[in-house]
């Protein structure tokens, strides 16, 4: 089965992930949550098991992926207004993952400054 799936997205918890792929399934995607039941019994060890995991078929990757970007949640500032990229001025900015370069931000990685990345061009800033 893991050769024929490949991860979309990976979620905290089982209903973000279950909004995404009904609309996956109203376009006639075919698509499988991995870990879903785990982390519904005990939704505080969500980080542990790695979060619930979207599953697309490989040959419909591009097209899953081009709907969840056009529903999925970007970004905003303070006041609520859209962060625009420095490069490419999208929109589409996300929070960036964390880089927990040294041991003490993974052990406190709250204090590691907050980074965007452009979902359109990749520019981290």
């Amino acid at each position: 089965m893991k050769d024929n799936y490949t991860v979309l997205e990976v979620f905290e918890f089982s209903s973000e992930a279950q909004v995404i792929k009904s609309k996956l399934e109203v376009e006639n995607i075919d698509a499988v949550l991995m870990d879903e039941k785990t982390i519904d019994s005990d939704p505080l060890i969500s980080q542990a098991v790695g979060g619930v995991k979207l599953l697309v078929y490989n040959e419909d990757l591009k097209k899953a992926r081009a709907i969840y970007n056009e529903i999925r949640q970007y970004s905003k500032d303070e006041e609520g207004n859209d962060i625009h990229c420095p490069q490419c001025n999208s929109t589409r900015v996300l929070i960036a993952p964390l880089e927990r370069k040294n041991i003490f931000y993974m052990l406190f990685p709250f204090f590691e400054k907050t980074k965007h990345i452009c979902n359109d061009c990749n520019t981290i800033f």
